[in-house]
């Protein structure tokens, strides 16, 4: 048995129908910050566990309801999320100790627009930032990250990009 996941941040109040379309074939859909409206939240596909973590631009309305923080575990796989994080080896302030304290086995984050997936072989955890699936930033292509939890591992791992930023899909 495998739980299939679609993380996305950065949405900047933006969602449409292909990113969407991703979203319908997955088991869980995580969010990491930045949503911006809402109907963001609203529009993600019926009977999905979702996890999200609000980001910079998010208004109390958002902030009362999710966390700054997310702590998780899924099929033995401990996940830690936050909006900024930064990137090894530099993380954004407090991260690397949190990382240490908390000892995920995969730490995700969002800010930056830029899709990277790294080993930290320091922290011994898997660092993942899917990009951005909105339209705002400086950004040239939309992404997101789908992968699969399998037996206390990640697997098939892959970037699916969404199209350039700025040209508008249905």
């Amino acid at each position: 048995m495998s739980t299939k996941i679609a993380l996305i941040s950065d949405s900047h109040s933006y969602i449409d129908h292909k990113t969407l379309q991703h979203l319908e074939e997955v088991d869980e859909i995580w969010h990491a910050g930045d949503i911006g409206e809402l109907t963001v939240m609203n529009a993600l596909p019926d009977g999905k566990i979702i996890r999200a973590v609000y980001g910079n631009i998010d208004d109390t309305n958002t902030q009362n309801l999710y966390p700054e923080w997310m702590e998780w575990e899924v099929e033995g796989v401990r996940f830690l999320m936050t909006h900024i994080g930064g990137k090894p080896p530099r993380y954004a302030n407090g991260v690397k100790s949190k990382i240490k304290q908390l000892r995920p086995q995969v730490f995700i984050c969002g800010h930056s627009h830029i899709c990277k997936v790294e080993m930290d072989k320091d922290l011994n955890c898997l660092y993942m930032n899917p990009g951005a699936i909105g339209q705002q930033g400086f950004h040239q292509m939309r992404t997101m990250l789908l992968f699969e939890i399998n037996s206390g591992k990640i697997a098939n791992l892959r970037v699916i990009e969404l199209g350039r930023r700025g040209r508008l899909t249905e």
